[in-house]
């Protein structure tokens, strides 16, 4: 798809092209950012190699590991709230709210037509017997299971998964699924894992009617560096459905963009609600 030639403001002739039309959007971590919710690929963000679903699945050490510093993770994502980027989807309440963030905060903000592909971190399930519980259960067993533990490490830095930078993990107590014993693993889809077909299949269903209806797909703080977004971006070029990128820093997707904007996505989601 060739970009769209700009003589004046690109953010202007952005606003213009989304403006009175269907939308699918597609949103990454860059979007929560304003949350207090640190980013992964944005510019300055340290480099960072989240744990894979088979080193996961190894063994108590790794599973110890995580627990850990996901717990820690956790008690302060919890406490994050939707910014103002969250709050203007929900006003601008498109076809379809595609979200690689496992934050919930989407969910927070009140957004109706929404696919949590990657899934959310409030909930676990056993990898055992399936069950599943809510993630603030299972931090009061985590807390009591490890008193001071979170007190001890109230300094380090929190990661956008919810996780944290921290090695020494050691003696870190993990309990079992209260049902049948098993392994519990927050139900997010790790590096590693597929997305679930039929979240796919929604969003790609999402994507091919935004042809028959003159829609257009933004793309809102991701760098579309994995396929579980990228793929939604190649799927609209080969339609011919325009595509608008907004994210600080380059993404895998900016040879495929109709309009790419370097901006704050709060900043420009509050705009084109002011606009629509």
């Amino acid at each position: 798809m060739t970009r769209t030639s700009v003589d004046v403001d690109e953010r202007d002739a952005a606003l213009a092209l989304l403006l009175d039309r269907p939308l699918v959007v597609l949103t990454g971590a860059g979007l929560s950012t304003d949350s207090g919710i640190p980013d992964y690929r944005g510019p300055g963000s340290p480099s960072r190699m989240p744990m894979t679903y088979q080193e996961f699945v190894s063994g108590p050490e790794a599973q110890q590991r995580y627990w850990a510093r996901s717990h820690l993770g956790w008690g302060r994502m919890r406490r994050a709230e939707p910014n103002a980027g969250h709050r203007a989807l929900t006003a601008l309440d498109p076809t379809l709210l595609i979200t690689q963030n496992v934050d919930g905060l989407h969910e927070a903000a009140g957004s109706r037509w929404l696919v949590a592909l990657h899934g959310r971190i409030a909930d676990v399930v056993c990898l055992t017997c399936r069950a599943t519980t809510s993630r603030r259960s299972l931090h009061e067993r985590l807390a009591a299971l490890n008193p001071g533990f979170d007190e001890q490490h109230a300094l380090v830095e929190t990661r956008p998964d919810g996780d944290v930078d921290l090695e020494e993990t050691a003696g870190f107590v993990v309990p079992g699924c209260v049902d049948c014993g098993g392994v519990l693993k927050p139900d997010v889809v790790f590096f590693g894992e597929n997305v679930p077909r039929p979240r796919v299949e929604r969003c790609y269903a999402a994507v091919d009617a935004l042809a028959g209806t003159d829609g257009a797909l933004l793309v809102a703080g991701s760098s579309l560096t994995v396929m579980t977004g990228f793929r939604f971006v190649r799927r609209a070029t080969t339609l011919g459905v325009p595509v608008v990128i907004v994210n600080r820093g380059a993404t895998r997707g900016d040879d495929h963009a109709t309009v790419k904007l370097e901006v704050g996505c709060s900043d420009f989601l509050e705009a084109l609600v002011a606009v629509s």
